[in-house]
């Protein structure tokens, strides 16, 4: 079996679904896949480790080979990972100023966990915690820098008008988010 995908001159998502497609037929080894644009590359690359496989990508010329190593030591951890996908710029529902108080405790609760979540979701006005004027922008960086995926959903930051504005992570889009929060254990806020 040839373990290279060459997409080529295809947009996003249909880069990620092809490698999504091949890694499935792979049990372990490396898989190649070949793109000629950045956004392509960056939603593969991340398509890659969040299924839990290692990751190296080389520029040649206007492509990018980036090939993706799947072993069945990374699967396992990936299996006891969990995901956290916040939907609101508060936690819970009621008084607003109660709602936003428990949201900031939540997530300086999260650093002292034991165990992680791989990624922090945000969509809806869950956005509003990424973006500037955030009281948990210090929180959430130094989740990050623990290793914790910070992720904001780009047709979310567009709607309310701060793209421009986010202060951490990156921007995503629905199917990257759909697959994040259909793999692995999500708890949902």
């Amino acid at each position: 079996m040839d373990n290279t995908v060459d997409a080529r001159g295809k947009t996003c998502p249909i880069p990620v679904i092809m490698t999504k497609k091949a890694l499935e037929q792979i049990l372990e080894g490396t898989l190649n896949v070949i793109v000629d644009n950045e956004v392509s590359k960056e939603n593969v690359v991340k398509f890659a480790k969040s299924s839990g496989c290692d990751v190296s990508v080389k520029e040649e010329g206007k492509e990018y080979h980036i090939n993706i190593y799947k072993n069945k030591q990374n699967l396992q951890q990936k299996k006891d990972s969990y995901n956290i996908a916040i939907m609101s710029d508060r936690f819970g529902e009621g008084d607003e100023k109660l709602g936003k108080l428990l949201m900031k405790s939540f997530i300086i609760s999260l650093k002292e966990q034991s165990r992680l979540p791989e990624s922090i979701i945000f969509v809806n006005s869950g956005i509003f915690l990424t973006t500037c004027g955030s009281e948990v922008i210090d929180d959430l960086k130094e989740l990050n820098h623990m290793g914790v995926e910070i992720i904001s959903c780009g047709t979310c930051l567009d709607y309310y008008g701060l793209k421009e504005k986010l202060e951490i992570g990156s921007i995503s889009n629905m199917y990257t988010i759909a697959e994040k929060i259909t793999q692995i254990r999500t708890i949902k806020i």
